[in-house]
């Protein structure tokens, strides 16, 4: 609930405002019984139509004010929980935006999305009853209570002694119900896993014939959702019947008790019509509490995911001490750097999960400016995390990368991330015209963005479109070719003319005669941008001024073409098989 009570801060004058006017409307509310047995035991046994009319009126007064004051309270109440609820998703969109690689995988995608949409509504909604029925239910409680003892303290007894057990079981089965709701939660991340890896393999799906088994597995994840979620509801459910009953009870004591005081002469019979008024505004108070603690528990699990979240707040530390790399000659300088993805396989800089743990195990080579690299191997190398780690998506467990002689740690996040132009294997493309995922909000002019998919080669494609730059791309491309969407990848990479261009597996969709226009177009036309090439293909990194060699995270190769030809052995077998 920390988090709840932070943003209300915010709108501490708002929720205030909302809190005075529902205490009001409900003091009104408060008032209609008092005023109805007023009018039956005196005004009416006076039989003056004047006394009638002027109470009348002042009850009327009473409830139209009641229902007004109850009316602004809840709208400001929704208000302010709208835009707390906003704030809350803004600042667990932004965060989400800045997390490090590593806390990314950790919470996983998922359970952000979960985090972000059902967590934030669960807040939303404690925020608003925390405005309105946190207000009404205490007071029509407490009030019902001081009332009935102000008008026969002999019958309120009865709700005295019966309220300690009935809020004693309110907060002991509240005080369950935050784990259990927490699980429900996390049942929900697996079942929004589920249905996002469905919607986006879609095609896969149905082409291999399975969306009965995917039907099955995404059945057996919502009945499991599903029962977890009927568990904490009978949980969280226990008070209501419990309560009921014991009011019930309670309402007819009140009347046998009731009728024979005023047999004895004790107390008007308009009382007992009061008292019975007023029982029912309890009992409406304690249901509201009811109420109160399921949404809250619901909140206090949802508001704890999403500070662990946002407790994480922008992880880009700038480190103005690290130190440069043992060579400032190379532009791009790897020294000596091991990395493993996981934490449970870290300590610091040392690894203690074995061989097999280590992404990258001591890799050092160097780049001048303009200098092309391409990075070859087989499927899980290393060569992505590479680029996620010279990016700074991760940082390394031990060794030194440099560029332009800078610790990449000494650098902040913008400084950083404008050096790259970036193709990354699967890459975004957004629904919205080819212009806009071209120019991703840069504010290129035309010329700029039709010389980058000239170069991209994509030009001949979108210039056979009838809308041209402003065709509208589905998401993820899906009107586009594989070939069309990897062009236009490249076209949004080269667009900024970067200091450092990174293409990861982008040209695998592309047909050789399109790959190698598209690697002498960069050749020609970008010599200034420092090139790394990650590719499957011989061809595709055969003419790049160093090549790499991969396998199980070390690098077994470095040199030019000829050079892996005559010493690599992995690198002269690939491009047999490839060529023969």
């Amino acid at each position: 609930m920390k988090l709840i009570f932070r943003y209300m801060r915010k709108y501490a004058y708002a929720i205030f405002l909302a809190i005075f006017i529902k205490l009001i409307g409900t003091m009104f509310e408060l008032t209609l019984p008092y005023i109805l047995e007023y009018m039956i035991d005196h005004v009416v046994p006076s039989k003056s139509i004047k006394m009638v009319i002027l109470w009348g009126g002042l009850m009327f007064i009473a409830t139209v004010c009641c229902r007004q004051f109850n009316v602004i309270a809840n709208r400001r109440a929704i208000d302010n929980a709208h835009r707390i609820s906003y704030n809350v998703r803004q600042d667990l969109f932004a965060v989400t935006a800045n997390l490090s690689g590593e806390s990314f995988d950790e919470v996983g995608l998922p359970s952000l999305i979960s985090r972000m949409t059902s967590d934030s509504y669960n807040v939303q909604t404690a925020v608003a009853q925390l405005q309105s029925l946190c207000v009404r239910a205490p007071i029509m409680l407490l009030g019902g209570v001081i009332m009935t003892l102000f008008m026969d303290r002999y019958l309120a007894m009865i709700l005295v002694i019966m309220l300690p057990f009935l809020i004693a079981v309110v907060f002991i089965v509240s005080s369950k119900g935050i784990p259990i709701y927490a699980r429900v939660q996390q049942k929900l991340d697996t079942v929004v896993r589920i249905m996002r890896e469905n919607i986006t393999g879609i095609r896969v799906v149905k082409a291999l014939s399975k969306s009965d088994y995917e039907r099955r597995r995404f059945a057996a994840a919502n009945e499991d959702m599903t029962d977890s979620d009927i568990t904490a509801g009978t949980v969280m459910a226990i008070p209501g019947p419990f309560m009921q009953l014991c009011l019930n009870v309670g309402l007819t004591l009140v009347v046998i008790l009731g009728a024979k005081r005023v047999n004895d002469g004790f107390m008007e019979p308009g009382i007992i019509l009061a008292f019975l008024t007023y029982f029912n505004m309890i009992t409406m108070g304690v249901m509201g509490l009811n109420r109160i603690f399921m949404s809250m528990s619901k909140a206090s699990a949802s508001a704890l995911r999403i500070d662990a979240v946002i407790a994480h707040g922008d992880e880009w530390v700038v480190h103005d001490t690290a130190p440069a790399a043992a060579s400032s000659e190379d532009f791009i300088r790897f020294d000596n750097v091991s990395f493993s993805y996981g934490k449970e396989s870290r300590q610091g800089s040392d690894f203690v999960g074995g061989e097999r743990e280590k992404a990258l195990d001591h890799i050092s080579f160097g780049l001048k400016k303009g200098e092309s690299l391409g990075i070859i191997g087989p499927t899980g190398c290393g060569k992505t995390t590479i680029v996620n780690l010279l990016m700074r998506f991760y940082d390394t467990d031990s060794g030194c990368i440099s560029i332009n002689g800078r610790n990449v740690n000494s650098y902040g996040k913008d400084e950083l991330r404008k050096l790259f132009g970036v193709v990354f294997q699967n890459d975004m493309v957004f629904k919205d015209s080819l212009r806009n995922n071209i120019d991703f909000g840069r504010g290129f002019d035309d010329e700029k963005l039709l010389q980058a998919a000239k170069d991209a080669q994509a030009f001949e494609y979108i210039d056979a479109l009838d809308a041209g730059l402003d065709h509208m791309a589905d998401t993820k491309g899906a009107n586009l070719s594989g070939g069309q969407r990897q062009r236009l990848l490249v076209s949004r990479a080269l667009a900024g003319t970067p200091e450092i261009l990174i293409l990861d597996d982008s040209s695998s969709a592309l047909d050789y005669k399109t790959d190698s226009a598209l690697r002498h177009a960069i050749s020609a036309n970008h010599k200034d941008s420092t090139l790394l090439l990650i590719a499957q293909r011989v061809s595709s990194v055969m003419n790049m001024d160093k090549i790499m060699v991969m396998d199980n995270g070390r690098c077994i190769g470095l040199g030019t073409h000829d050079e892996l030809m005559k010493n690599c052995a992995a690198y002269r077998e690939t491009y047999e098989m490839q060529t023969s």
